[in-house]
């Protein structure tokens, strides 16, 4: 992990080449490498893809590679490298040892990260646990002390208990206790969503890319203030807000942490819990940063993650998809012109709904808000009921709830014939709650 401190460091990104992608994809890994680095406060002397034929066990580079390498630092006058790909603990050590700088693998880089944005106890604790799982694989004589042994007898270490053997016994407590930890958080968690479940109030989840614009668009969707920067990994913790869509209708809209290539498995595992929000959402909204060259490849990235949680296109799951194309602001007039154009030729009744949206020029807002709407109304029912002047509660509850289609006012008696447009759920608590103001005979489904 890369130490903290006041001292400014200056680092050589690496995107090692080793010719599977194509060209936009190793340009758009490059580019990310570099802000994934930014983001760490990190200076960049110079960002560049470096080609590799073959990897080698200790070293990863070849051993003239890494005397370049080395050069190259020194003239950078750089102190730390990143290496936009996954180290082996002897491979980071034995680079560090030749090229006499901190080596930073991607997997460090991003819990780094994730370490400094948390901002919640689940996500600290989170963060913690995979962070842990990370250093206890790279205690492979990486401390100076780790080949000592230490004698006595005692709880704290038996006779002839290498340092090593310490060391990994000390992880694997602390793993236990924050797994404990992380238990009553969830449990904590789970009450709130069957809470939630039970209001009920449909949920709409926005996933994507890391830096797709969701928590812009989050933002401006539901008049939060949640962290919305142009980086990598701003927004760790999910946020919920509940929010009204055109028609009055109550959402519950959350803001998720953004996917990335190559997530480190630490990190999938220890966010699981956090990304059981998008599993369980009614409707999800994938935000696509539609600026980045490499937006299909992004789109896949985030595809993969899906499906691997059971909510991919191929699943056997309600769930709706929604694809917000952002950032379209970011487009010239003809890009923009011909991207709406491909947005509204891509949705129709059998087709995966597509609006393109901007956060910032306010583009498609009301078009995306509408299109949940529609969505939502698919299992809606048309209730036929009659309200009397007494009956303002009852009028009062559906306004909050729902809404009054068309209504007929009898002027003498002031008595009201309305067609009300319910959910399914909330149309089960409207009779609940008010019997005898339906005109059962009159109810049907809403085409």
């Amino acid at each position: 992990m890369i130490e903290r401190s006041a001292a400014a460091q200056t680092a050589l990104v690496l995107h090692p080449d080793t010719g599977v992608l194509d060209e936009m994809r190793v340009s758009a890994r490059l580019e990310e490498a570099a802000g994934l680095a930014e983001a760490l406060d990190l200076e960049t002397a110079e960002a560049r893809v470096e080609p590799l034929r073959k990897v080698e066990p200790s070293t990863y580079f070849g051993s003239g590679k890494v005397e370049t390498l080395a050069a190259d630092l020194a003239s950078l006058d750089a102190n730390v490298l990143v290496l936009d790909t996954a180290l082996t603990p002897v491979q980071q050590r034995n680079l560090e040892k030749a090229l006499k700088v901190k080596v930073i693998d991607r997997t460090g880089l991003i819990l780094e990260i994730f370490g400094r944005r948390a901002q919640t106890r689940e996500g600290r604790l989170q963060v913690e646990l995979a962070r842990l799982t990370y250093e206890r694989s790279r205690l492979v004589r990486t401390w100076t002390h780790l080949e000592r042994q230490r004698g006595g007898a005692g709880f704290m270490g038996g006779p002839g208990e290498t340092q090593i053997e310490t060391d990994r016994r000390i992880i694997a407590d602390k793993m236990a206790r924050l797994r404990r930890e992380l238990d009553q958080v969830r449990r904590t968690r789970t009450l709130h969503r069957s809470r939630r479940r039970a209001a009920p109030w449909p949920t709409v989840a926005l996933v994507g890319y890391t830096n797709a614009g969701k928590s812009s668009l989050f933002n401006v969707l539901s008049e939060a203030k949640v962290l919305a920067k142009d980086m990598p990994f701003a927004t760790l913790d999910p946020t919920t807000r509940a929010v009204r869509t055109l028609t009055g209708r109550r959402i519950l809209l959350s803001d998720t942490v953004g996917f990335i290539t190559d997530l480190p498995t630490e990190l999938i595992a220890a966010f699981r819990a956090t990304l059981e929000e998008v599993a369980e959402a009614d409707i999800l909204i994938h935000v696509r940063d539609m600026a980045d060259p490499d937006h299909e490849g992004r789109k896949a990235d985030v595809e993969a993650v899906l499906e691997a949680l059971g909510c991919g296109v191929d699943d056997d799951s309600d769930q709706i998809r929604i694809e917000a194309w952002n950032k379209v602001d970011q487009l010239d007039e003809e890009a923009r012109d011909d991207l709406v154009w491909r947005a509204r030729l891509q949705t129709g009744p059998d087709k995966l709904q597509v609006i393109a949206t901007s956060a910032i020029t306010g583009q498609g807002l009301s078009a995306l808000m509408r299109a949940i709407d529609e969505a939502l109304s698919l299992g809606d029912e048309r209730l036929h009921v009659r309200f009397a002047p007494s009956d303002a509660a009852a009028r009062a509850w559906v306004h909050e709830n729902g809404s009054i289609m068309e209504e007929r006012i009898d002027p003498e008696t002031g008595v009201a014939d309305a067609i009300l447009r319910l959910s399914g759920p909330d149309a089960g608590r409207f009779r609940q709650r008010f019997p005898g103001l339906e005109q059962v005979f009159e109810v049907d489904a809403v085409d």
